[in-house]
């Protein structure tokens, strides 16, 4: 079986990535939102410039397959024109910035993000997978996503800083937030090595200074699920993947005024009424939703096995979580699982209560078998 290799970046839309059926291009959406326009418009250059699908990250940025390296150059035109594009590959590298998406437009959270996006310029040189995540609602909706300075409110009612891989944070306040966040990626940055290059992995081995802890974040909020909010329908994309045309189609149907992302594999649909479509989650009850596949064979090319049509048919027996994946990176879903299947020389590892990388209970059981398998 051949090593993985783990490229140490993400895709972006000035530096794509190669997979199996071509370059994977990855937009960034602004305070994790797209207007109508923008999002009819990339919904078009998926289908014009590339297989035409969506991915859904689980970093809320959305990903174009499938697009031919001729066609690089025409979609950054067309991103462009729609207001999608960074100025310049460093510039996109450094807003990585997830935001939670149920704020209100202009409240804290849309605050802080904007005034960090507007000083991305200050911080510190960064590896390229270092991100941020504001979460400064009532309740902390993005504690359990990939992020490595946070922004969250502390039990007390006030504004905290928190780095990623401790339990509290220090008490900031609005005027001095992004200053004190620039300072705290500064001593990331002098502190990192090439062996530690995410802040909960440095602090394995290094203390934090006391002044960045004291205050404990508020408690976690409910794990949103499809259906009706305050701001519009949340649907779901299986496996994080939305037909682009279907998506065109419900944002029109639906009449929806802009399109906000989320880490969670669910979109929200500003102004619009819950919907029953094929092509999408509507159902919180739908084992899909605690379901993670990678792409697998043939799309990306260290992909051992075909995952998401067994992942598919194994999900509505399966109890709590399932995660199959393709190779051993485990891109699809860091954490632990119920039921992790690892793709290896076209068979599978079974992992139970645990992570790709665990010791398996069971190797190299072929789909069928699995499909047979009643203690699965």
């Amino acid at each position: 079986m051949s090593t993985p290799i783990i490229q140490g970046r993400c895709p972006g839309a000035h530096r794509p990535m190669m997979s199996g059926d071509g370059l994977v291009v990855r937009v960034r959406p602004r305070l994790a939102r797209l207007t109508r326009a923008q999002i009819l418009g990339l919904c078009a250059a998926a289908q014009e410039f590339g297989s035409g699908m969506i991915d859904l990250t689980n970093r809320a940025n959305l990903q174009l397959r499938g697009v031919a390296q001729s066609a690089h150059a025409p979609l950054l035109v067309a991103l462009e024109r729609l207001d999608l594009l960074d100025k310049d590959p460093a510039t996109e590298t450094r807003r990585n910035i997830i935001v939670s998406p149920f704020y209100q437009e202009g409240d804290l959270t849309a605050r802080l993000a904007t005034e960090l996006t507007a000083r991305l310029a200050d911080l510190p040189d960064l590896p390229p997978k270092f991100g941020f995540c504001v979460d400064a609602g009532p309740d902390r909706l993005l504690a359990e996503i990939s992020a490595d300075i946070r922004l969250e409110r502390g039990q007390d009612g006030g504004l905290i800083l928190r780095a990623d891989g401790v339990e509290t944070g220090r008490s900031v306040d609005e005027n001095t937030a992004i200053d004190h966040l620039i300072a705290l990626a500064g001593w990331f940055a002098d502190t990192m090595s090439p062996e530690a290059r995410r802040m909960a992995r440095v602090l394995q081995t290094r203390d934090l200074p006391a002044q960045w802890t004291g205050v404990r974040p508020v408690g976690q909020g409910a794990a949103a699920q499809p259906g009706q909010t305050p701001l519009g329908a949340l649907i779901g994309a299986p496996f994080g993947q939305f037909p682009a045309q279907a998506l065109a189609d419900l944002i029109t149907a639906g009449n929806a005024r802009a399109l906000r992302v989320t880490p969670w594999r669910l979109a929200l649909l500003e102004g619009a009424q819950p919907t029953v479509a094929a092509d999408f989650v509507t159902n919180p009850q739908d084992p899909i939703l605690t379901t993670d596949a990678c792409p697998g064979a043939p799309f990306c090319p260290q992909a051992q096995v075909e995952t998401r049509t067994l992942a598919r048919q194994l999900a509505p027996h399966v109890t709590g979580s399932l995660h199959v994946s393709g190779c051993a990176k485990s891109c699809a879903r860091m954490g632990p699982a119920s039921v992790t299947l690892v793709g290896r020389n076209g068979r599978f590892d079974l992992v139970k209560q645990g992570r790709v990388g665990d010791e398996p209970v069971k190797r190299d059981l072929t789909p069928q078998t699995l499909l047979r398998m009643t203690d699965i």
